[in-house]
């Protein structure tokens, strides 16, 4: 836990950060988190998962999407998505089943290993938030979250 505690420290604002404009600051941060959040499940799992096969799982958790609606979702080439699909299968994350009727299509979900590594993962996530939230102050996380969930019309 001391080691996630110095990951949210390395988040306050510096010199370097404060330089930022929107765009790459909102990137800095998020590459941030990210980075410190795979640490935190490392620390924790034997089994490595990489962001991007995160973001993947959570596009199917307690769904059966078709890997081609994965593709659709998710901002990673299409041949990239193949790959990790593959290493997540390796891992008993994700099983690849036939589209009944479809002989081209194939559909994705999570093992039973799948959704529990998936869910201690939003359990870390919950925790990594709770600590930004005693750094910045509950008030403006909230505050945060709702500018960043607000329809910026762009």
């Amino acid at each position: 836990m001391a080691k996630q505690m110095i990951g949210v420290n390395r988040l306050t604002p510096n010199v370097e950060l404060q330089n930022l404009n929107l765009i790459d600051l909102l990137s800095e941060r998020h590459m941030s988190i990210r980075r410190i959040s795979e640490q935190a499940w490392n620390e924790e799992s034997e089994i490595r998962i990489s962001n991007s096969e995160w973001t993947i799982m959570a596009h199917i958790y307690k769904q059966q999407p078709t890997i081609a609606s994965v593709t659709k979702n998710v901002d990673i080439s299409r041949q990239a998505i193949h790959k990790f699909i593959k290493n997540l299968a390796a891992k008993d994350l994700v099983e690849i089943q036939n589209v009944q009727n479809n002989k081209k299509e194939k559909c994705i979900r999570l093992t039973t290993l799948g959704e529990t590594c998936y869910e201690k993962n939003e359990v870390l996530k919950s925790q990594l938030e709770r600590k930004i939230a005693e750094k910045i102050g509950a008030a403006q996380l909230k505050t945060l979250k709702a500018i960043l969930e607000a329809d910026w019309q762009i």
